[in-house]
């Protein structure tokens, strides 16, 4: 009997996150940490596709061997250890190092911060920024625990903010157009009228996203290459501010100018970059 495939909205973050269960290990080398965080993405991204082509029993033999690496606590444990600061790996620090020197001091430019794993790092520190943290299995007090694709909207501009940092939380969407969906969503949570009172050069920096991804989800896809991904941020109404290319890494910092283009314009999964050692790394807007 044939199947009828019917058409699904994007899934919640939250459908491609690894059950959290188990208990992490209280300390891991960085060998350690990089191979758990590899493994975790590995297999999240092949029970994305177990689910999308509707097989039960490989999905659940997934879900079995990642609950078995401890879940998505212990991915958190990994991600945690990685950012710590004698590992160099506080993604927020290239932001407080791109910023403008004149910010005003006293937490006055609101951030909100999808994935946040610490209260600890550069910017929640800096006293420039307000910041709202959210992940989808809070680990710490001042963690709200909350999907960014089920936040409610704001209902004013007040309620709105300066800056949003999706850093190495895009490449967890299990799905290209929910990846799309999520960077079209951060634009309904930022500001569009001019900052004031930030200094004379915030309005070359704020409303923004602070966008981090793996290197290769860029530089190495079939599908996305930075010229695809301008074309896409283009069109949400982004234009890039800064860029960082490290060994693992790609930082950008995109600056909301209110408006996007007023052509709905669809990008889909056609390949850019051919070749047998690419990933498949994808972001679709509908």
């Amino acid at each position: 009997m044939a199947n009828t495939k019917k058409k699904q909205k994007p899934a919640s973050l939250s459908h491609g996150r690894p059950p959290a269960v188990g208990k992490p290990k209280a300390s891991l080398s960085s060998k350690a940490t990089r191979n758990l965080i590899q493994t975790h993405h590995r297999l999240h991204k092949a029970l994305a596709d177990a689910t999308r082509q509707g097989d039960e029993q490989t999905a659940s033999a997934i879900k079995q061997q990642i609950e078995e690496k401890g879940g998505l606590k212990s991915y958190q444990q990994a991600s945690i250890q990685g950012q710590s600061g004698d590992r160099g790996g506080d993604t927020s620090r290239i932001l407080l190092d791109w910023l403008p020197k004149d910010l005003p001091k006293g937490r006055t430019i609101r951030m909100l911060e999808v994935g946040a794993l610490s209260v600890n790092n550069a910017c929640s520190k800096s006293d420039v920024f307000d910041v709202t943290r959210i992940d989808l299995n809070s680990q710490a007090a001042g963690i709200e625990q909350q999907d960014f694709m089920e936040r409610p909207l704001p209902d004013s501009n007040s309620d709105k903010f300066d800056i949003i940092s999706l850093s190495l939380v895009l490449n967890y969407v299990p799905e290209a157009l929910g990846r799309g969906e999520m960077l079209r969503r951060t634009c309904q949570f930022l500001r569009a009228l001019p900052v004031l009172g930030f200094g004379e050069s915030a309005p070359d920096y704020f409303p923004s996203l602070f966008l981090v991804l793996p290197a290769p989800c860029v530089m190495n896809s079939r599908y996305l290459d930075e010229t695809l991904l301008n074309q896409i941020m283009v069109t949400l109404g982004y234009a890039m501010v800064k860029k960082k290319l490290s060994t693992k890494l790609i930082y950008y910092l995109w600056r909301y100018q209110g408006k996007g283009s007023e052509k709905r314009h669809r990008f889909r999964k056609d390949e850019v970059n051919p070749g047998k050692t690419r990933n498949n790394f994808c972001v679709i807007l509908e």
